[in-house]
C-alpha cells in the first residue's frame, strides 16, 4: 500500500543540516502535508522527494524502488512525479490547452488532445483552452499548474505552497477543490505549507515539522486534539495554558475547579502542569460556574471568539454562537467542557506546586 516511502533522511546546505533523520510513508491514494514554519525543513524535503536535492543520508523510495540515497539519486524526469509550484510557473505565450499538454511531448497528438480535455473538465476549465494565463484568474492559474502537473498521470504529485498567492477565501475554496480532484482521480498527494487550516482542509495525514524533525505524524483530528508536546500545542490551533496540580492519576486541580482528564496521568500527584483549553473546550452558559469579563471579540461569522479575562488575571478563549452580539466589558458566566485534557510539565521557573493558589482561586469563583 505504501507509495512513498522516506527513511531516516537527513539533508544539508554546507555545514548547516537541515533536515535530520526524517521517516514518513505516504500509501496510495492518501493526501498528506508536511506543515511548519518557515525555515523547519518542510520545503527541502519536497525537493528531495522530487530529486532536486541530494540525500546526505537514508533514502527514499517511490514504488520500492529507491530514488534517492547517498550514492544514487535518479533525476526528477525520471520519478513518474508531478509538481505544483508556488508561482504555479506558467508559460505566458502558451494557451490555457498547450500548458496542460506540455509534459505530453512525445505522445500522439490524439492521446495528447484527450488527456487535456479530461484535466480541463477536471479542474473546472472548460471553455478556456484557448486563453493565456494573464487572461485568467489566480484561481484560474492554480487549476491550470494543477492540470499541467496531473496531465501526465503521476503516481506522486508534490505541492509547494500552492495556494499562498491567493487570497483567504479563494484559497479555502481552491483547497478543497483540489482535494476533491486529487480523490476523484486517485492521485497521491505531498504538500507543504506554513497554514494549519490549508493543511487540515487538504490532508488525510499531517506531519508538523520544526528543526528539520517531524514531531507528530498524525490526523489532524489528533494534532489539534492530543498534541505530542507544547510546541505543536502552540503552533496548531488557537489555546490558552492553565496552570494546575495533579490531585489524582485522572484530575486536575485548577482555578476552574476540579478538572477531569479522558485517560491515567502518569506524572507523581501534585506535579504541576500547564493545561491546554482550546476555545470550543469553554462554552457559554447562563448557570456556569465561571464569571469573567470580556476584553476582546472576534466576528467569525457563525461564532464568535472571545477573549475572556478571570477576576484573577487568567485568560481563555471561547466560542460562542453569534445569535448574541456581546461588548467587550460584559460580564458573561461559562464552563469547562472539556473532551481531551492535555497537560504539559510547568515552565521552568515557574513555582512547583500551585494547589493552594488555584483553590483559593477555586473558592473564589464558586462565591460569586
Amino acid at each position: 500500500m505504501s507509495l512513498l516511502k522516506v527513511a531516516r533522511i537527513t539533508c544539508q546546505y554546507g555545514a548547516q543540516r537541515v533536515v535530520e533523520d526524517l521517516s514518513f510513508h505516504v500509501n496510495e491514494g492518501e493526501i498528506v502535508s508536511l506543515l511548519g514554519p518557515s525555515g523547519c525543513g518542510k520545503t527541502t524535503v519536497l525537493r528531495a522527494i522530487a530529486g532536486f536535492e541530494p540525500v546526505l543520508a537514508g533514502e527514499i523510495l517511490i514504488r520500492a524502488e529507491t530514488v534517492s540515497r547517498p550514492s544514487r539519486t535518479v533525476p526528477p524526469e525520471a520519478r513518474s512525479i508531478g509538481m505544483v509550484f508556488q508561482d504555479y510557473a506558467l508559460f505566458p505565450h502558451l494557451t490555457v490547452a498547450d500548458n496542460i499538454g506540455f509534459g505530453l511531448r512525445g505522445r500522439n497528438s490524439a492521446t495528447r488532445a484527450e488527456a487535456v480535455r479530461d484535466m480541463l473538465a477536471a479542474t473546472g476549465l472548460d471553455g478556456m483552452e484557448m486563453r493565456y494565463p494573464h487572461e485568467l484568474s489566480g484561481g484560474q492559474q492554480q487549476r491550470v499548474a494543477l492540470a499541467r502537473a496531473l496531465a501526465p498521470r503521476p503516481a506522486l504529485l508534490l505541492l509547494d505552497e500552492p495556494f499562498s498567492n491567493l487570497d483567504v477565501e479563494l484559497r479555502e475554496r481552491l483547497s478543497l477543490e483540489v482535494r476533491d480532484i486529487l480523490k476523484r482521480e486517485g492521485i497521491t498527494g505531498v504538500l507543504v505549507t506554513h497554514d494549519q487550516h490549508e493543511a487540515f482542509a487538504v490532508s488525510d495525514k499531517v506531519g508538523v515539522m520544526a528543526g528539520g524533525r517531524i514531531l507528530q505524524w498524525d490526523t489532524p483530528y489528533n494534532l489539534y486534539h492530543e498534541p505530542a508536546d507544547r510546541f505543536i500545542a502552540d503552533f496548531v490551533g488557537q489555546g490558552v495554558f492553565i496552570r494546575g496540580m495533579l490531585e489524582s492519576p485522572e484530575t486536575f486541580q485548577t482555578e476552574l475547579g476540579v478538572l477531569h482528564g479522558n485517560r491515567a496521568y502518569t506524572d507523581p500527584l501534585g506535579t504541576c502542569v500547564e493545561i491546554l483549553l482550546r476555545p470550543d473546550d469553554i462554552v457559554p452558559d447562563p448557570a456556569g460556574p465561571i464569571a469573567a469579563e470580556i476584553v476582546a471579540k472576534a466576528f467569525k461569522g457563525a461564532e464568535t471568539l472571545y477573549t475572556l479575562a478571570l477576576d484573577t488575571g487568567t485568560r481563555l478563549l471561547s466560542l460562542f454562537p453569534s445569535h448574541r452580539d456581546y461588548l467587550v466589558g460584559e460580564r458573561v458566566r461559562v464552563r469547562v467542557a472539556a473532551d481531551h485534557l492535555v497537560s504539559f510539565p510547568c515552565t521552568p521557573g515557574q513555582p512547583k506546586d500551585t494547589g493552594a493558589s488555584s483553590r483559593n482561586a477555586t473558592l473564589a469563583l464558586g462565591l460569586r
